[in-house]
């Protein structure tokens, strides 16, 4: 796997100024985030599938904590307490906040 990102996950560079540029689906972990709902999210054995009715796009998710993350997002008022309710550690803190950085990117998550 990738080394994780810095937060929050941007759209690219500014060209005169090389700053960050946000998008419209940047993330931030202190902020409220759900399950887009465009999105259905299918069980699977491995984890889950995720499908995005609006772009058609498919993810698969392998990772049963962060489909149970995913889930639970809703209920909670930030990214960062539902990675604390789920029992995520420090150390592997910086590899879920970049999963949800990039269901962030993919429109499979939102801001609530």
């Amino acid at each position: 796997m990738s080394a994780p990102t810095s937060l929050p996950v941007t759209g690219g560079r500014d060209a005169a100024t090389g700053d960050p540029v946000p998008t419209s689906h940047s993330f931030d972990p202190t902020q409220a985030w759900q399950l887009n709902p465009k999105v259905a999210l299918r069980p699977e054995p491995f984890g889950a599938l995720l499908y995005h009715f609006g772009t058609r796009k498919l993810s698969f998710l392998k990772n049963l904590a962060v489909v149970g993350i995913v889930e639970s997002l809703r209920d909670h008022d930030s990214a960062d307490d539902a990675l604390h309710a789920a029992g995520i550690d420090s150390a592997s803190r910086p590899l879920y906040l970049q999963a949800l950085g990039a269901l962030a990117s993919s429109e499979m998550i939102c801001r609530r």
